[in-house]
C-alpha cells in the first residue's frame, strides 16, 4: 500500500481494525472470560490476535496482547515486531506495556481506558517515558463507546448471574 495515508485514512483504518478487536473480545466474553480483544497488524496484514484468556489457558500472562504478540513472533520467526501496529479494546496493563515495547512495536491503538490498572493514560504514561530505548506511538479513545459499553454489559451480566446463584442458594 503505497503513497500518504491521510488522518481521514488512518482513522477508518484504525476503527476497521478495533472493530475487529472487538469481535475477538466477544469470543473471550462467550467462553466468561474479560471481553478484551487485540490484534496486531502490520501494511493492513494481520500478524497475530488474541482475545483474554488467563481463565482458560491457566496462564495469569494470557492478555489479549500477549496472545497477539505470541502469535505474530511465532510466525514471523521473530521476537521484534517492528513497524506494526497493536489495536485492543482495553488500556493495557504495565506486563502488556513492557511486551510491546519490547518487540519493538511502532504503535498502539487502544478503545478504552482502564481507571484501576491502565498504564498508558490512566495511572501512568509508561508509553512514553524517556527511560525505556523504544517509544510506542499511542492512540486511545478508538470507538471507545463500543470498547466501553461491551466491558459494561459483560460485568453487568456477570453481577446478575451472581446474584441468581445466591438467591437460588439461599433458604425460602
Amino acid at each position: 500500500m503505497g503513497g500518504t495515508v491521510t488522518t481521514d485514512d488512518q482513522n477508518k483504518r484504525d476503527e476497521y481494525w478495533m472493530q475487529r478487536a472487538l469481535a475477538l473480545a466477544e469470543q473471550g466474553a462467550q467462553q466468561g472470560e474479560v471481553p478484551v480483544g487485540a490484534v496486531l497488524v502490520r501494511h493492513d496484514d494481520v500478524l497475530g490476535e488474541g482475545f483474554n484468556q488467563p481463565i482458560g489457558a491457566k496462564d495469569p500472562t494470557a492478555h489479549a496482547e500477549v496472545v497477539a504478540l505470541r502469535q505474530a513472533a511465532a510466525g514471523e520467526q521473530n521476537y521484534r515486531l517492528p513497524d506494526t501496529t497493536l489495536y485492543v479494546t482495553l488500556e493495557p496493563c504495565t506486563m502488556c506495556i513492557g511486551a510491546l515495547i519490547h518487540a519493538r512495536v511502532a504503535r498502539l491503538v487502544y478503545g478504552t481506558t482502564e481507571p484501576k490498572a491502565g498504564v498508558v493514560e490512566s495511572r501512568n504514561q509508561l508509553a512514553q517515558t524517556d527511560y525505556y530505548n523504544h517509544w510506542l506511538e499511542v492512540q486511545g479513545g478508538v470507538l471507545a463507546d463500543a470498547c466501553q459499553q461491551q466491558l459494561t454489559d459483560f460485568f453487568r451480566q456477570r453481577r446478575a448471574e451472581a446474584k441468581a446463584r445466591k438467591q437460588a442458594q439461599s433458604p425460602s
